[in-house]
């Protein structure tokens, strides 16, 4: 096995969130700052890219490619690891270049990245066509995601297992599956709630597929897919007073995508039948903050 290539600073702080936690109705709550581990305004993607950059640089490759959306966290921290090991990056994006680059677009080509505009094309068909036609180059899945990268998150579980032994639960939104499926490897399936964000069409498989590809049993999963609203790209009224709730009560700020849905599932169970029965609650903040920038309807 490859071990990880170092980007980050390890283990990430996990805070008590006790305003928050009273907000919500639950007895214990704290957040784990995966979005302050220090590599490009930091998140969730840095514990995977050290496995995956670690494969790029096994194999002798000069260049990083890899695909997302527009203001994709994962394609932001590849070119952020590529500028930090010296490599080059190249980032296939979904649709059409914008009038004026927001958010993560900015920060993407501060670090030096390439973007590649795949309008209405399939993004992982853009991005192998990038990749065969450059040389010594490594392409990293959509979301940075596969069964060697998902490692990193059952590294996480065990930093968190030694921050609070006693955990009962971890929440954390599921954008392509390998953060979830990191955790429930080593946590168990009944300790780890996920929050569905709308990026693939089945987060049951897509998490399932990574837990098969890492040789684990199958799992019981527990899915939240009330935040989806009308899709991934969009800003919901719940994710609004969410992002709201976090910055007022913790100073906390989450992004409109992926930390905001995860909140608002929180709001919404505790509303529903409530929470604090649960117990200790870890919520993942898995970073994004740049995003927000690019949702200027936030």
């Amino acid at each position: 096995m490859i071990s990880p290539v170092p980007l980050g600073t390890w283990p990430t702080p996990l805070e008590p969130a006790p305003r928050l936690a009273a907000a919500l109705g639950i007895d214990k709550l704290w957040i784990k700052r995966d979005d302050l581990c220090g590599l490009g305004a930091g998140g969730n993607k840095v514990r995977k890219l050290q496995y995956s950059c670690a494969q790029a640089l096994a194999a002798g490759a000069t260049t990083l490619i890899t695909s997302g959306g527009p203001q994709s966290n994962h394609a932001r921290l590849t070119a952020a690891a590529a500028a930090r090991l010296g490599l080059r990056s190249v980032l296939v994006l979904a649709g059409d270049e914008p009038d004026r680059p927001r958010g993560n677009l900015i920060l993407d080509r501060l670090a030096g990245a390439e973007i590649v505009w795949a309008g209405s094309a399939p993004l992982e068909q853009i991005a192998a066509a990038e990749a065969q036609r450059r040389p010594r180059s490594h392409l990293i899945p959509f979301g940075g995601t596969s069964p060697a990268s998902a490692l990193a998150y059952v590294d996480c579980a065990r930093e968190l297992t030694r921050q609070l032994p006693e955990l009962d639960q971890v929440v954390v939104a599921v954008g392509s599956g390998g953060t979830m499926a990191g955790l429930v490897a080593e946590l168990g399936a009944e300790r780890v709630l996920g929050v569905d964000t709308g990026a693939t069409p089945d987060p049951y498989a897509a998490v399932g597929a990574v837990l098969d590809g890492m040789r684990q049993p199958p799992a019981r999963l527990t899915i939240d897919r009330s935040q989806i609203g009308a899709g991934y790209h969009a800003l919901t009224e719940p994710v609004r007073e969410a992002l709201k709730l976090a910055a007022r009560t913790e100073g906390l700020f989450l992004d409109p995508t992926y930390t905001g849905r995860a909140l608002a599932a929180l709001i919404a169970r505790h509303a529903a039948h409530g929470l604090s029965r649960e117990g200790r609650v870890v919520f993942l903040h898995s970073g994004g903050l740049p995003g927000l920038f690019g949702h200027p309807e936030v």
